[in-house]
């Protein structure tokens, strides 16, 4: 029966998760030894042609956020939308003789070219935002009033609506209201003056007036799908990424901690903390292994450890045991936990003999000579996830510490069981009495030889 208390909050574990690097790093050490992952690719959608990608990264920084740099992106992807379709008012107006109609477009076009410039070279975000709201706003009610109102000048002050619509876009929500507030608060001017300025209006045949309505809604529509078609991409990206990085910091995390845990941390506000009355806890040393790794080179030591451990990783997750850690060529594991089950003894008692088996098949592979000495206890422990700096899940107890001494009091290529551990296999395994023997800290103890199952 495992009894579980809630400790510490969740959230100092996700920044734990952040500190680690847990969302960059593919290869990563986990409880000492490495672990690679492949992850599929991100489901991305079209990519951005080179040209766009380069235009849309004008005044980037790389110490911009994701969030900031699409705004930035969006900011100038509008204003040079909007500046190449000024050419249209520019041509028709000039050719009209309304020369203080054109100016007004191509004076946007060239404060529109001032600024990418300014914001190309001084990354000032801030005066660039707000020098193209303004000029996206006044501008179009500007021409409106110079043509006559919204019949001469074919509604031309629709364009200012992408004021607020860009406000929305990359200065947020809350800051985009003054914007469409005072917006609305032009289209209502201009709605009480245009009498007296329909009185004075340009001569504009027909039919430009015409296409122009034409131009001027659907080139605000356009301009506002195109917005908010780029917005939505760039955020699909970015939702695509985050996704697959949740991804890799997830799948780390089930290399430090066990799978129940993993979600229980997800899930709950708080880490929880587990006391089972019955488990089963090994360890296991590479006898002599100190002294071969000085004669190796560091390669050679460091991949035989790994074809060990990785040996040893895999009977345990066949076995549905727990590995806890390794501390240098030493390995814990234990058998009824996270989750209990009723033959944690024999399932660690199978995969010590199992592990013993796998050290032999390496030492003859390599033609190192390798043995492994085994110590292992049953009865109550605590588990949970501890550390500031680095975290893992650990266990503690009286358990934990016999099996301990079982192993570093043991003997090479033997498998040395407490007698309490003893009561629960003799049925089913063989097992040879040791004796008594003085253990460091526990006294005179009485232990047995695993030797293994019965037939």
């Amino acid at each position: 029966m495992a009894r579980r208390w809630r400790l510490f909050s969740r959230t100092r574990w996700e920044s734990k998760i952040r500190e680690e690097g847990f969302l960059t790093n593919s290869y990563y050490p986990v409880l000492g030894s490495p672990v690679s992952l492949t992850y599929p690719e991100a489901p991305y959608a079209r990519p951005v042609p080179e040209w766009l990608r380069r235009l849309t990264a004008l005044g980037a920084s790389p110490a911009d956020s994701r969030e900031l740099r699409l705004r930035k992106s969006v900011l100038v992807l509008s204003s040079v939308l909007m500046a190449t379709l000024s050419f249209v008012w520019v041509g028709t107006y000039a050719v009209l003789g309304l020369w203080v109609s054109a100016a007004i477009p191509l004076a946007y076009q060239l404060a529109t070219g001032v600024s990418l410039w300014t914001f190309a070279r001084t990354r000032r975000f801030q005066l660039f935002r707000v020098s193209q709201l303004l000029m996206s706003l006044l501008l179009p009610f500007a021409l409106q009033w110079s043509l006559g109102g919204f019949a001469a000048s074919s509604a031309v002050a629709l364009w200012a609506f992408t004021c607020p619509v860009g406000a929305l876009l990359f200065v947020g929500a809350r800051q985009a209201v003054p914007w469409f507030v005072a917006f609305a608060a032009l289209v209502a001017f201009s709605g009480a003056i245009d009498p007296a300025l329909a009185a004075d209006a340009a001569e504009i045949p027909s039919g430009v007036q015409v296409s122009f309505f034409v131009l001027n809604v659907l080139g605000v529509c356009t301009t506002a799908y195109v917005l908010l078609q780029y917005f939505v991409r760039a955020r699909e990206r970015a939702l695509a990424e985050l996704g697959i990085e949740r991804e890799k910091s997830e799948r780390l995390l089930l290399n430090v901690l066990p799978a129940s845990v993993a979600e229980r941390l997800k899930e709950s506000e708080e880490v929880i903390a587990d006391g089972f009355d019955s488990a089963t806890v090994l360890f296991a040393d590479l006898v002599g292994f100190t002294p071969l790794a000085q004669s190796l080179p560091p390669d050679e030591t460091v991949a035989l450890l790994d074809r060990v451990f990785a040996g040893w990783d895999a009977l345990a997750d066949r076995h549905g045991v727990e590995k806890i850690k390794t501390i240098g060529d030493a390995y814990m594991v234990a058998g009824g936990i996270p989750a209990p089950r009723p033959d944690h003894a024999e399932a660690i008692a199978d995969l010590a003999l199992e592990m013993s088996a796998e050290v032999e098949r390496c030492a003859g592979e390599s033609g190192v000579p390798l043995q492994v000495r085994v110590g292992i206890d049953t009865g109550p422990v605590v588990a949970g996830v501890i550390g500031r700096a680095k975290f893992s899940y650990d266990l503690w107890g009286d358990t934990v510490n016999t099996a301990s001494r079982m192993e570093s009091h043991g003997l090479p290529g033997e498998i040395q069981v407490t007698e309490r551990a003893y009561e629960r296999l003799r049925d089913r395994y063989e097992l040879r009495r040791r004796g008594t023997i003085e253990v460091k800290g526990k006294g005179a103890m009485t232990t047995y030889l695993l030797l293994g199952r019965r037939d």
